[in-house]
């Protein structure tokens, strides 16, 4: 099957680790393509997950103003229009993004606009999760779930806590996801990357997440795999990030093909297409020829991610139809 042409779903991708060179060259066109592999481009190994995160500050340094987030928003539909992606929730922290003076409400209201002119510009259906982080505290995971709670019914979908998990506990960010459960805002929450299964366990108990962004070291535990299994917990699975960030020495070491064989809901996804320097076709025809994948698994994967979206039910369907119609 020709992945490039095949149509995808993508739910775990970072909007600030996706600048094509092209953007990053309208932004701030002093940028040489030397130092754009160099800066923005992470190597195949990284020592851990804080050194790949390392690669994001030069995104976000390059989108502080309103024209700079619609264009670099704009420029991630353009990608996954070439990637043949039918619908992608795109992730970002919008505090990140205040540094020349925009207010966070500001930033929201521009990144949900240009996913609005995305959506019809390059017809791909779009929702956008606000992240907080690891190392933020509990008033700055209160007011990035907040904003997801005052932009409810336009674009802006969820909410997820993102960057190393390793380095920060849980404490902060309790009351951000007791908020966002009380006010039924979907959540997603980065688990089981830079630490182990007990990484997902202790964020399952205390956020309750419908999704785990990567939790591909669930596969330690057997009993946690079956947990996630009963309370169909979807797993948003990025395989050659996971080898950049060191959680696995080589793709061949990956859990991806164990997770799915458990029956676990998972997809398949690029996590940071600049980063990783990678597409979703690319991500695809690595699962074919690695653990021999075929048509069948990628209907699945991309069937369950359709159903643990956060998109409206209306959407859901017609996404599906043309996923069904496809495969």
């Amino acid at each position: 099957m020709d992945y490039t042409k095949a149509p995808k779903i993508e739910l775990h991708l970072h909007l600030d680790c996706s600048l094509s060179y092209e953007v990053v060259q309208q932004i701030k066109p002093s940028v040489t393509l030397q130092q754009y592999k160099e800066s923005f481009i992470a190597p195949a190994k990284c020592t851990d997950l804080a050194d790949y995160i390392k690669r994001a500050i030069k995104g976000f340094e390059l989108m502080q103003t309103k024209e700079q987030l619609r264009l670099v928003t704009l420029d991630l539909f353009k990608q996954l229009k070439a990637d043949n992606v039918l619908y992608a929730e795109i992730r970002f922290a919008p505090l990140q993004h205040t540094l020349q003076g925009l207010t966070a409400t500001e930033v929201v209201q521009t990144v949900n606009q240009a996913t609005e002119e995305g959506i019809k510009k390059y017809n791909v259906e779009a929702g956008i999760i606000l992240c907080t982080l690891r190392h933020y505290s509990e008033q700055q995971s209160m007011e990035t779930v907040q904003l997801v709670n005052r932009f409810k019914g336009t674009h802006i979908v969820g909410f997820d806590i993102a960057a190393d998990e390793a380095g920060f506990p849980v404490t902060n960010h309790i009351r951000a996801f007791q908020f966002a459960n009380a006010n039924k805002i979907p959540c997603t929450a980065h688990a089981g990357e830079a630490k182990g299964a007990e990484s997902v366990w202790e964020t399952l108990k205390n956020f309750h997440p419908s999704r785990i962004g990567h939790g591909v070291r669930s596969a330690e535990d057997t009993a946690l795999l079956k947990f996630l299994k009963s309370n169909n917990i979807h797993l948003e699975v990025c395989p050659t990030s996971n080898v950049q960030t060191n959680v696995f020495n080589r793709i061949e070491d990956h859990t991806a093909d164990k997770i799915y064989n458990s029956g676990v809901s998972m997809s398949i996804n690029t996590d940071a297409r600049t980063i990783s320097n990678v597409t979703l076709a690319h991500e695809y025809k690595l699962m074919e020829r690695i653990f021999h994948w075929d048509k069948v698994h990628f209907k699945k994967c991309n069937l369950e991610a359709i159903d643990h979206s956060f998109a409206t039910q209306l959407v859901k369907e017609k996404i599906r139809k043309q996923i069904e119609a496809a495969y």
